[in-house]
Order: structure tokens, then sequence, then C-alpha cells
């Protein structure tokens, strides 16, 4: 698994000269931009309702009252940290919800942006079929709302967990991890539709290859962490990254570093 996530991480390396030097630029800013404003919209928004809700909950439950009565300073601490803790799953359970707003509104790109990167790597023009382009999205979408299902159910056992103290400081590493799976699950199973894999044979391979998919989502989601440029260029970068993953792992030996050097 290591292995795997450490070609992910140099995948997504490789994509920006990949990117560069075959002119994809254009099928990457313009819908970056419109993600990256719609991320931006739907943070804030999502950042004040958990915040509301919050603060609803421990009225209602008199939890606030009765830790202000306590007057302990520790268990102050622990309140407060459960309270951050608990409002950081909940903001990537709405983020999760987005991704997978976003992998079915984008899904023609996706795949598309797929589709042109094996044919590059490949060597041969893509060639535009309606019908296949028709069948790949609406497979895309099929996986995003079976992975939107499962990714739901374990966050929200993930947010039960939050509210336990202690216990509940080591959820948000689960929550990443959860996160960053099922987003490069998405990436790689555009790969495996091409491979004529029917979707119960793509969910039983990237299960015993959780590496691609785990490092697919982990660079994903760090170049949330610069701001606007890292957003717009996210989505892209990931599903290019893992096409050259895919390949990295099933074609010979260097079969990237090959191609990237191929102008």
């Amino acid at each position: 698994m290591l292995k795997e996530i450490i070609i992910s991480i140099q995948s997504f390396i490789q994509a920006n000269e990949f990117i560069r030097r075959h002119k994809l630029w254009k099928w990457i800013l313009v819908p970056g931009i419109v993600y990256a404003i719609l991320f931006m919209i739907s943070m804030y928004f999502f950042g004040k309702t958990s915040s509301q809700f919050i603060e609803w909950l421990s009225l209602k439950t008199g939890l606030s009252n009765w830790v202000s009565r306590m007057q302990s300073s520790l268990l102050g601490f622990l309140f407060t940290l459960s309270g951050l803790i608990f409002w950081l799953i909940q903001m990537m359970l709405y983020f999760s919800l987005f991704k997978y707003v976003i992998l079915i509104i984008g899904s023609p790109v996706f795949t598309y942006l797929s589709e042109k990167t094996e044919a590059i790597i490949a060597g041969r023009e893509l060639k535009f079929r309606l019908t296949e382009l028709r069948a790949d999205m609406t497979r895309g979408i099929r996986v995003a709302l079976r992975n939107a299902f499962w990714q739901t159910i374990y966050t929200l056992s993930i947010l039960i967990l939050s509210i336990i103290p202690v216990v509940g400081w080591a959820t948000p590493l689960m929550a990443v991890i959860n996160e960053c799976f099922y987003w490069g699950f998405s990436m790689v199973d555009y790969n495996n539709a091409r491979r004529n894999m029917s979707v119960n044979n793509s969910i039983y391979y990237i299960t015993h290859h959780k590496g691609l998919a785990t490092g697919n989502g982990l660079l994903f989601y760090l170049m949330h962490l610069v701001p606007f440029l890292g957003w717009v260029l996210a989505p892209a970068y990931a599903i290019i990254a893992a096409t050259l993953s895919m390949h990295a792992i099933q074609e010979k030996p260097g079969i990237i570093d090959n191609h990237l050097g191929h102008s």
C-alpha cells in the first residue's frame, strides 16, 4: 500500500509536466475556476451552519450550562476541543457531499481528461464517440452516488464517535483517510471503465489497491491548502494523476517518464 501511495504522489508531480507539454490548460482552468468559486461559497455557508448546529446542540442538551457550572478549566478545555473536532468532522461531511455534486456535474470533463491522458500516453489520437462518452459519464455518476452513500454512512459513524472525549480525538484522521480513499476511488474507476471492468470488478480492484486511491485523494486534499490556485488545479490534477499512476502500476516501468519527455 505504501508503494502505491508513493506512486500516486509521484504521479501528481508528473501531472504538472504532462499538462504543460501537451497543452491541456484549457481543459483545466475554466472548470477549475468554476470549482474554486463553488468551493469558496459552499465552505462559507457550511462553516456557518456547522457552528450554529453545535451551539444549538450544546444548549438543547444542557451540556454548555453543565460545563459552566462545573467551573473546571480541564473540563472546559475538553469541551472546547471536542466541539472543534465535531465541527471539523461536520465540515468533512459537508465537503464530501459537495465533492460528489462536483463529480456528477463535472463528469463530462473528468471523463474527457482521463481519456485524453490515456490517448497521449498510448501515442494515439483521441477518437470522440458520443455513445462511449455517455456510457462513461453514466458509470461515473453511478459510482459517485454509490460512494456518496457509503462514505456518508462511515462519516456519520465517525461524527458520533467525535462526541466522545479522548476517543473522539482520533476521528479527524479517520475522516481524512475515509475522504481520501473515496475521492481517489472515483478517479481510478475512470481508468477501470476503459479497461471494460464492471463496477463490481472495479470495486474489487480498488479495494486491493487502496494505496492508489488513498494517495490520489491525499494529494487532492493537500492541494486545497493552497488558496484558490490549489482549488482550481486540484480536480484536474487528480484525474490526470490517477491515469498516470495506473500506467505506472500496469504497464512497463518508466512508461510515464518516457511520455513526459516526449513532446
